[in-house]
């Protein structure tokens, strides 16, 4: 029994001291501190004052391939250094080390034995000793390869999306033009002048005019602006051009081109993504012996035109209860007519000038009807070509207050010279 019992207690496991898992946790400690300088996942290096290199980590000497014997007391940290590196050390680092006492975070690059080159994160502080005085540099160095290629991936990638924004605005720039005439129809006995303020380059926006013949002697016109921006503004803003051309071909009053508008746009977009716009559409005949031109406007849901006669006086041309095309099966289509004589001007414009913010920003009120009425009977009687100009710059002063795109039109009948008078 008592040979079995020896057996069994030797095979049992020894009971262990509760002082032995400590002193094993100290043996451990101690042995790895130099292990943890030694092989730390950063460089360490200690520098005396003029830079030579006292001690250095292995870590750091197997990131530059050099051996101990290679660099502790024979070279000085700056000798590690790229020349762009040397210089910003003895020009900066070295200097502000002194004032400061402490450097961190210095992206430079390290020159290893190969001659390959390691972009490095540096740091380092002054070691002083009782008395205050100054003894060595301590330095750690961090492996910035990572990060490198990193900012090296995101430089690249936003090179690329510049790239695309820029194209990107090219392509909206292009498909802009194709929604506008390239040069408005010369009529006789009218000044005519137009322009389309781009809010932004990043957006195509809906805006949209046009001055086209019809029959001998008629002629037609429009200007309209499609809700929202983009791609989807772009596909309705073609589709009312087009639309509005060939309705006038087909029946010139104005109220029926703008019914035709209306039925279209709302047969195609009256599902999930409605889709609508405001539109004044104007047939423009010569008035014989009156002179000038009798002009019919018929309007769905858009700002009034403005009429800036030849005695300085100047109002909006009235069309109220005019209802968004596309909306509604059977929009209500409100007209005026009006005469244009000599030295009298129509002005046209959508909703992104009157909408503006003149302080540019949101913040600020809009500029509105009353305050473009007041600007235009400042400006009458003028032409065509001033009134769009003066219109260019009144946009321009706004700045970043225009948040949405604005088309102007304007049409003259220009007073007759000397040699035309009898």
């Amino acid at each position: 029994m008592s040979a079995s019992g020896d057996s069994e207690s030797a095979d049992q496991p020894r009971p262990q001291h509760p002082g032995d898992d400590h002193a094993t946790f100290s043996a451990l400690l101690e042995d790895s501190a130099e292990d943890l300088y030694e092989h730390a996942p950063c460089g360490y290096l200690s520098t005396l004052l003029d830079g030579t290199i006292a001690k250095i980590n292995t870590t750091l000497l197997d990131w530059l391939g050099y051996d101990h014997g290679d660099l502790v007391g024979r070279r000085t940290f700056s000798d590690l250094l790229t020349v762009g590196g040397r210089l910003y050390h003895e020009t900066h680092f070295g200097p502000l080390l002194r004032m400061q006492g402490e450097v961190s975070g210095i992206a430079l690059e390290l020159k290893a034995l190969d001659g390959t080159r390691l972009p490095v994160l540096v740091t380092s502080t002054v070691k002083t000793g009782g008395d205050g005085r100054p003894l060595l540099i301590r330095t750690t160095v961090f492996d910035a390869r990572d990060r490198r290629a990193y900012e090296t991936e995101l430089l690249r990638a936003r090179k690329e999306a510049e790239l695309e924004r820029e194209e990107l605005k090219r392509l909206n720039a292009t498909l802009q033009q194709t929604l506008l005439p390239p040069t408005l129809v010369n009529v006789p006995g009218l000044d005519v002048a137009a322009h389309y303020h781009v809010a932004s380059t990043d957006m195509v926006g809906g805006d949209f005019y046009d001055l086209f013949p019809l029959s001998a002697g008629t002629w037609g016109l429009f200007l309209g602006d499609v809700c929202g921006k983009g791609a989807a503004a772009a596909a309705v803003t073609s589709l009312a051009r087009y639309t509005l051309r060939a309705a006038a071909v087909y029946d010139p009053d104005p109220a029926a081109v703008l019914g035709n508008l209306n039925t279209v746009l709302h047969h195609e977009y009256n599902g999930h993504d409605p889709r609508f716009c405001t539109v004044v559409f104007g047939l423009l005949t010569p008035e014989g012996d009156r002179g000038g031109f009798r002009i019919t406007l018929a309007s769905g849901g858009h700002p009034p035109a403005l009429l800036l006669r030849a005695d300085g006086s100047a109002d909006h041309v009235h069309t109220p209860g005019g209802q968004l095309i596309g909306v509604l099966s059977d929009a209500h289509i409100a007209t005026a007519t009006v005469h244009l004589a000599a030295g009298d001007t129509l002005l046209l414009h959508t909703d992104g000038l009157t909408e503006a913010h003149p302080d540019g920003t949101r913040g600020g009120g809009r500029y509105g009807d009353e305050a473009l009425l007041d600007f235009v009977r400042a400006l009458a009687p003028t032409t065509a070509s001033d009134t769009v100009a003066a219109i260019r710059d009144l946009l321009d002063t706004f700045g970043t207050g225009v948040d949405d795109d604005t088309a102007v039109l304007a049409i003259n009948v220009p007073r007759p010279t000397s040699e035309e008078q009898p």
